[in-house]
């Protein structure tokens, strides 16, 4: 029995679109990409909320073959990478094999039939000779069990769900968190509220945004000369490098660099935020590098302000009018804004249930045997599985080079079943068992494990305190292995 599409794969936001276009330069056309929102893009769909932009410069934040000489700032605001999106979907003509409103429950490897059949909400099954997966590294909300919260009487709003209707205008308002998400959200909402309280329970590493309009002139010289962009992106892509790879992935040996970007964000806090007790609050106890950092010209200044206070004590309850800290302090509020972030090692890895060879369910298998993927990409017994956001596969800062670093490792490893004119792979267990020993002894020399993080809550480690989620190679070499990795590190074989 062949199965009724070539592939499908789960997720529309731009790693599913990668996908999608790769699919499509590989010959495999008859592939259908499902979507549990609305509409495609991912985040840029999900997420609007007040001051929602990209924390990467918008050069970088973009496929390198699909540059966008529009942006109009350095950092472009949220609504402009759903625009990018849109354009993309329709010029490579992924819209029309995309399905919106459809939630996947489960999919499961056929061996008899060695295809995928994919199970969505209501009970509907497809089947497909390959399953790719691309639900994204913050695509599972997360709320705390906050004690009460149930009885709050006022507005509750979480980031990811914003309502557009609400108006924050003489309203007091709470946020809760203290992410990349609340960095950038913050300063707008005190903007708008009579009283803002921000409940932090760990402080972030905040350095200056160097944020201005592209001016016309240079967004015309980008679409005329398009290697002018090109240079842009290199140059941004290499300070990315510096910071990540070496300030951070290579800590041991260029800890002074790691200690240099920990100086200017403490240097750029002092001159911001003129009260000495609420800069020591907002100054974190761990290593730079620890949780990801973000870029703001706006956030610590906001602290200033006189309606705008920061909360370090820890939520004991939550009351019908406001919240109360361990210390039995209260604060009386109508608005809850939720910035809690989202939840990637519990439900995210992977998003939905997947069932392999041998009926192995890959979350069980990733929490009894360490969280593990072979060149971040595939996973012994899973036969023609790709998992596009998986344990060691995000490279650099820019979740494009991941996503391009991934759609070469498809055109190699597509291009060599096409070659043997098989239809089946399935990487071999001594290939990602040697993939994981090289990654794992790397990390060693990474902040994670040779700083200070102790303290930092940071979604970068696992339950079990490994860092499995950032490779830890620079992005040339994530893309040099992704063209290179020895073909039999795989298995492959013919349906029937």
């Amino acid at each position: 029995m062949a199965p009724r599409y070539d592939a499908v794969v789960v997720g529309a936001g731009f790693g599913g679109m990668g996908a999608g276009i790769q699919l499509d330069r590989l010959g495999l056309h008859d592939y259908v990409i499902l979507e549990r929102e609305s509409d495609l893009g991912g985040t840029w769909h999900v997420n609007r909320y007040p001051g929602l932009a990209v924390d990467i410069a918008s050069v970088t934040y973009s496929y390198s073959f699909e540059p966008n000489p529009n942006w109009s700032r350095l950092f472009a605001p949220g609504a402009e990478l759903k625009k990018y999106a849109d354009h993309v979907a329709d010029k490579y003509g992924l819209r029309e094999r995309m399905r919106f409103g459809t939630s996947v429950d489960s999919a499961r490897w056929d061996a008899e039939h060695q295809c995928w059949v994919v199970t969505v909400a209501g009970g509907e099954t497809l089947t497909a000779r390959y399953l790719l997966t691309a639900t994204g590294f913050l695509s599972q909300p997360y709320t705390p069990p906050f004690p009460g919260i149930e009885t709050f009487a006022g507005k509750i709003i979480h980031t990811t769900a914003w309502d557009d209707t609400y108006d924050l205008t003489d309203r007091r308002v709470a946020i809760i968190g203290t992410g990349a998400t609340s960095v950038q959200l913050v300063p707008e909402v005190a903007d708008r509220a009579r009283e803002l309280t921000v409940f932090q329970r760990t402080p972030i590493w905040v350095v200056p945004k160097v944020d201005m309009p592209i001016p016309p002139a240079v967004q015309r010289l980008f679409a005329r000369v398009p290697i002018t962009q090109k240079a842009a992106r290199l140059a941004n892509t290499t300070a990315l490098e510096a910071l990540m790879v070496i300030g951070v992935l290579h800590y041991k040996q260029a800890k002074p660099l790691n200690k240099a970007a920990a100086l200017l964000a403490k240097a750029h806090l002092r001159a911001q935020v003129r009260d000495k007790r609420t800069r020591e609050q907002l100054t974190p106890d761990y290593d730079f590098g620890c949780k990801r950092p973000t870029f703001s010209n706006r956030y610590f200044a906001t602290f200033n302000e006189p309606h705008v206070r920061l909360e370090t004590g820890g939520i004991e309850r939550i009351e019908p009018d406001g919240i109360v800290t361990a210390t039995g302090a209260k604060t009386e509020i109508d608005t809850l804004v939720l910035a809690t972030g989202f939840n990637l090692w519990d439900v995210n890895f992977p998003a939905i249930e997947i069932i392999g060879r041998d009926g192995v369910n890959l979350g069980k298998f990733w929490r009894d045997n360490r969280f593990q993927a072979y060149e971040g990409i595939t996973v012994p017994k899973f036969p023609n599985f790709l998992s596009l956001n998986s344990p060691y596969s995000y490279s650099g800062l820019s979740y494009f080079t991941t996503i391009e670093a991934q759609m070469k490792h498809m055109a190699r490893l597509f291009g060599e079943l096409a070659r043997r004119g098989e239809t089946t792979f399935e990487v071999s267990a001594r290939a990602n068992t040697e993939f994981l020993d090289r990654v794992t002894g790397k990390l060693g020399s990474s902040v994670f494990y040779g700083g200070d993080c102790a303290t930092a809550r940071s979604y970068y480690f696992n339950q079990h305190g490994e860092a499995a989620l950032l490779r830890p190679t620079s992005t040339v070499n994530a893309h040099r292995e992704a063209v290179r990795f020895p073909l039999d590190d795989y298995l492959y074989g013919r349906a029937g």
